[in-house]
């Protein structure tokens, strides 16, 4: 069979199937072989469009193509609807009719297009690729493919498998509606909505105007009661609220508020003047202890005292270094022999006054490491428990003039 008769084929002939040949026999004087020249076949028993439509139908949907995964929702409220169908049929009337009978409000846009004959497939596909392309522009919610009723073979655009995969690639929400109610074809396996008829269609397509319009009074009714129930408990609240003995005498919160502020503003006061009385009774008694104390004089005494005992040693330490230094002398001019013995003998001696002497300074003991400690109050040294009573300040005098000043807590 010569690929131009093939191509007239609509089913897809496989091994063992039983068909009915048509054509003539020839000799091809080559091989001297007699062969059969098909121009027509078709399966014995059934028709061959019948066979072809099973056999796209079970393809698909072994590839999933009608699925309904893959089914995009139909717009509950489209706005604009695109029809793909011839401009000279009755169903592109049908399908106009039935939309603006139900949904008027709703705009429309013909895209014309072959429905029946060689290559009408082709072009439909085409149709609706172009749509998805500028769809943009055209802002298009929903499409409707079909045509009126006819033949198998009038009706067989629709079952092609080039127009099946492009209203399964389509992003726009396409509706088959093709022939009459006992038709059916692979576009309504595949499209996203099916309408038994074109006139169907706009009842998949678009909601009934008179229903939406129905629920909306409802709604509105709903709503009303609703309304009038909430104002009518907001007044009730409103009443209670107003009943309220704030709203009687909305002032007497403020009063009540300003008294209470009075009565902290003259706890407050009391507060203050308290601790600031407080603090100038502590500080006066503190003055008058340190003018008791005249610490002044108390330190030029003790200042006194010791440039006296310093003069003393200083005296001392001379008189007995000049009286030594006679004897010494002496002893050298009538016993120069024992000299050395007599030099050594004074030094220890010498040494041992010297120490004596330091030991009689009262400074002397800071640096052996003792200290020394007396009353801050009557500057007496305390050298007994009974020189001082609990809560008295001592001052502890250390070495390199180092002071340390305590209180009294327990004897």
């Amino acid at each position: 069979m010569w690929a131009s008769k093939f191509r007239s084929v609509k089913f897809s002939p496989e091994d063992g199937m039983a068909v009915l040949a048509t054509g003539h026999i020839d000799v091809y004087t080559v091989g001297g072989k007699y062969q059969l020249y098909v121009d027509k076949l078709e399966p014995e028993g059934v028709g061959a469009l019948q066979l072809a439509f099973e056999q796209m139908v079970k393809k698909l949907q072994a590839e999933g193509l009608f699925d309904d995964v893959h089914k995009k929702p139909i717009p509950t409220y489209p706005d604009r609807i695109g029809i793909l169908t011839s401009e000279s049929g009755a169903a592109v009337h049908d399908i106009i009719d039935s939309i603006r009978h139900r949904w008027p409000c709703v705009k429309l846009f013909l895209y014309p297009v072959p429905v029946q004959g060689e290559g009408a497939a082709e072009k439909i596909a085409a149709a609706l690729l172009d749509i998805n392309r500028r769809n943009q522009e055209l802002k298009l919610d929903v499409l409707i493919a079909g045509r009126g009723g006819g033949s198998l073979e009038d009706l067989w655009a629709f079952n092609e498998e080039v127009l099946a995969r492009a209203i399964f690639n389509s992003k726009i929400p396409v509706i088959s509606a093709v022939g009459h109610e006992v038709d059916v074809t692979v576009a309504d396996f595949v499209a996203d909505a099916r309408a038994s008829t074109p006139t169907k269609a706009g009842v998949v397509a678009v909601p009934d105007m008179q229903e939406v319009l129905g629920q909306l009074i409802s709604m509105e009714h709903r709503l009303t009661g609703q309304t009038k129930a909430r104002v009518k408990l907001a007044q009730q609240n409103l009443e209670i609220i107003l009943a309220n003995a704030v709203f009687r005498n909305p002032l007497l919160l403020v009063q009540n508020a300003q008294q209470q502020l009075d009565e902290l503003a003259t706890r407050l006061s009391s507060a203050i003047r308290g601790v600031l009385d407080e603090a100038q009774r502590r500080l006066s008694a503190a003055y008058e202890q340190i003018v008791r104390i005249e610490p002044h004089r108390l330190l030029k005494n003790k200042t006194v005292e010791l440039n006296n005992w310093q003069n003393r040693v200083n005296v001392g330490i001379s008189a007995i270094i000049n009286n030594k230094t006679v004897e010494v002398n002496n002893w050298q001019n009538r016993v120069n022999v024992g000299i050395s013995a007599i030099v050594g003998d004074c030094r220890l001696r010498l040494t041992a006054q010297a120490n004596r002497l330091a030991g009689l300074n009262p400074k002397s003991v800071l640096q052996r490491g003792y200290s020394i400690t007396t009353s801050k109050k009557t500057g007496l040294l305390v050298k007994t428990l009974e020189d001082v009573r609990i809560g008295d300040h001592l001052i502890t005098e250390l070495i390199d003039e180092n002071l340390i000043e305590s209180k009294v807590t327990k004897k």
